[in-house]
């Protein structure tokens, strides 16, 4: 590779003093006794030069990971065993109070677009040209010098979202890198339009992102489903890029109801509410998980949200609509037991048909009636155990809600013997899709 000379400037500014901490200080002597080089390296250095002070720093190095565990050995420096070792990163622990991540400088030698083999190296350009994107290809000293190989600082400067070098050889290192340059494009783009060159990449090596997992995937699109710009940036994704069969997202997407809901709630969303807005059946959510390995709790938000917005729709005005689905998610017998997480959910659920401010405070407030009657005081009744309890409890549950939740335990128990109690077992799915 042909030698560049870098750009550099000087930062020095609240955010930059911010990080240099006793335990900073002592790192950064401990390295330049052994005369080795050590500089803060990528998101950090990037967010630095926006005034952002960054929430996570990482360190690269001219010391091999077999140097700096010498070197923390002889200081009496503790490390931290945590999965990066085979990859080049040290995390050592400086005087119990503050952990530091630092990587050996590094060069692809292979890549099956996943992920890489590696060789460690001291030249600080090849370790930037392995990079991603140019905004993260940056080099801070611990003197306040940005050190930019590839127009970094520029890029910034102008919110400009840029490969390293070549789009097409950084994509095919890791296909990943598809979506993270949309998820830098929201964060830091000034203008919705793409450079065509940009995209043309993109679409040509789509395909490898079938090879991508599901945990990765999923990573890195529940930042941009709730980022910045995501109404335009999964537009593009969706419409220029056609990436939906790689996410696990309907061929047919629902841009227009994502569009409206992001630009109603763009900071009070969750990711699966957005991915819901995207879908119209509850198997498209299926699929999606197939995809990307959703938490149980996700997919069970995302089954709701389909399962329950068209009533929602139906009963947008109806307060006694959304109280009964605050009882069923909260008090109905065999509930999950989780009223807050429940309640998110059916919070969620009102975002995603874009109710007022009136109504998702109502729902916060609204306080869940008590359901009088157990299992045992059916038995204490006489009822007998087994499924029959259950059927009985859920009829007298139904019929405790028909009164407005005004029903007492001994009136409901005279129905305990009714003679046309449905048998709950052929119901199908439940009510609530909780």
């Amino acid at each position: 590779m042909e030698k560049i000379e870098p750009k550099t400037i000087k930062i020095d500014n609240e955010d930059f003093r911010a990080l240099f901490t006793p335990e900073l200080l002592k790192l950064r002597d401990l390295f330049a006794k052994r005369n080795y080089e050590i500089r803060i390296a990528g998101g950090a250095v990037r967010d630095l030069l926006m005034n952002i002070r960054p929430a996570d720093v990482d360190f690269a190095s001219t010391a091999t990971p077999t140097q700096m565990k010498e070197m923390f050995e002889e200081e009496k420096i503790r490390m931290l065993h945590k999965r990066g070792e085979e990859h080049g990163t040290i995390t050592c622990r400086i005087d119990d109070k503050e952990n530091f991540e630092i990587t050996t400088l590094r060069v692809d030698i292979v890549c099956d677009g996943r992920r890489a083999q590696v060789e460690y190296t001291t030249n600080w350009q090849l370790d930037a040209n392995r990079r991603d994107l140019t905004i993260n290809s940056l080099f801070l000293d611990l003197h306040g010098n940005v050190v930019d190989y590839f127009d970094g600082i520029r890029d910034i400067e102008t919110r400009r979202i840029a490969f390293v070098g070549s789009a097409r050889q950084r994509i095919q290192e890791d296909y990943l890198r598809i979506l993270r340059y949309f998820r830098f494009f929201g964060r830091i783009a000034n203008s919705p339009e793409h450079e065509a060159d940009t995209i043309q990449a993109i679409i040509e090596n789509k395909d490898g992102m079938a090879g991508i997992s599901a945990e990765r995937i999923w990573t890195e699109l529940k930042k941009i489903v709730v980022g910045r710009m995501a109404d335009e940036v999964v537009k593009a994704m969706i419409e220029q890029c056609q990436l939906q069969k790689y996410l696990g997202l309907p061929e047919e997407c629902n841009l227009d109801r994502f569009h409206k809901v992001y630009t109603r709630y763009p900071k009070d969303v969750e990711p699966m509410t957005m991915v819901a807005c995207l879908c119209e059946h509850e198997d498209q959510i299926a699929e999606f998980h197939r995809i990307t390995k959703l938490s149980n709790d996700e997919r069970l938000l995302g089954e709701f949200i389909l399962h329950e917005r068209q009533a929602a729709i139906e009963n947008f005005d109806n307060d006694d609509w959304w109280i009964d689905r605050i009882v069923d998610l909260e008090v109905r017998p065999g509930h999950e037991n989780q009223p807050t997480r429940l309640r998110q959910r059916l919070i969620q659920l009102a975002r995603s048909v874009l109710a007022d401010e009136d109504r998702i405070q109502k729902i916060q407030d609204f306080e869940a009636p008590k359901f009088p009657i157990s299992g045992r005081e059916l038995m204490g009744a006489g009822v007998g155990r087994g499924p029959k309890v259950r059927n009985v409890l859920f009829h007298l549950y139904e019929l405790w809600k028909k009164s407005r939740f005004t029903e007492s335990m001994e009136s409901l128990l005279e129905h305990a013997r009714d003679p046309d109690i449905p048998d709950i077992s052929k119901e199908g799915k439940m009510k609530g899709k909780r």
